[in-house]
């Protein structure tokens, strides 16, 4: 495939990011993972245009980029996650479903309907920068790059069909029930404060980011708050601070953390944190680890099944 400029950056929106699946085997020398937010969005992207899963996309924050195609030959789109009103040259189009670009074409996006993040892929793949094995761009340490005024993106446009998309995309709510599996630092809580956690409704503080999000809720109380030696944190892990304030440690957290953890938010339930929108309230629910992995292979079935046959 040859490397072409398929988009010109007219404006880059609020938050326009390259993210993969992130940069896996590095947490040991203090790099972060990074990578999508909302992982299953990202995959679905992929799939749709005919990408490997694991390939980059575009990372789009609550409000979107104003892109014009630059392609000499079409090239095939698909939009998934937080739904933005997108538009080509003010026509609304479908998310969840792939269309056609042609040279000229200019992709932007209108007000705010829901969920947070939507990822923009193309067939073929984007060309980013690569750092530790991963595209996924992370600011503060930084690695890959968010789009700016005047950019442009490069990539490997290839042909796919268009008018593919699937049924039943996900509904992103401003209440949400996740599922937790508890601990490992349980014990560290008071009676009343396990209760706080699992029977009370948290609201996303508007200070909460791709490192973590801050939680507003009844205070979740120590037995007698000690610091712990670091140890590593898990995506979705659930640190609870001295001030009784939980953090849900999200895909640009740090490799390790001082803080007791009261439980993890299961892997299948992640997106619908990702796609939260400030203000935004969780509820919490425990389960077991059979349930989760469970569910984490019924997701995988489905990606797969996608994947290899309905695509081809």
């Amino acid at each position: 495939m040859q490397r072409e400029k398929i988009f010109h950056v007219i404006k880059p929106g609020v938050l326009t990011t390259f993210q993969d699946l992130g940069r896996t085997g590095y947490q040991k020398y203090g790099v972060p993972v990074s990578g999508a937010m909302d992982t299953f969005a990202l995959q679905i992207a992929n799939i749709l245009v005919g990408n490997q899963r694991s390939l980059a996309c575009l990372e789009v924050t609550l409000v979107g980029p104003h892109l014009e195609m630059t392609a000499p030959d079409p090239i095939t789109v698909a939009l998934t996650g937080a739904g933005l009103e997108p538009k080509i040259n003010d026509k609304p189009i479908e998310m969840w479903k792939t269309f056609r670009m042609e040279k000229g074409d200019r992709l932007r996006f209108g007000k705010h309907q829901s969920g947070v993040r939507a990822y923009i892929a193309v067939a073929g793949g984007f060309d980013a920068p690569v750092f530790f094995g991963s595209q996924s761009t992370d600011v503060k340490s930084g690695f890959g790059r968010s789009l700016v005024n005047d950019d442009s993106i490069y990539g490997y446009p290839s042909k796919a069909k268009s008018g593919i998309g699937i049924t039943n995309p996900p509904i992103y709510l401003k209440s949400v029930e996740v599922s937790v599996i508890e601990g490992p630092h349980t014990d560290f809580f008071t009676k009343q404060g396990l209760y706080n956690f699992f029977n009370s409704s948290h609201t996303i503080n508007a200070n909460s980011n791709r490192m973590g999000y801050r939680l507003k809720s009844e205070p979740i109380t120590h037995e007698n708050y000690t610091e712990m030696w670091s140890d590593a944190v898990p995506f979705g892990g659930i640190q609870v601070p001295s001030n009784g304030s939980p953090i849900i440690l999200m895909a640009d957290r740090q490799t390790t953390g001082g803080y007791p953890r009261i439980g993890t938010v299961i892997s299948t339930d992640l997106p619908k944190i990702a796609q939260l929108v400030p203000q935004g309230e969780i509820r919490f629910t425990p389960i077991t680890i059979e349930e989760a992995q469970r569910r984490a292979i019924q997701m995988e079935k489905y990606l797969f099944k996608l994947e290899k046959f309905k695509l081809n």
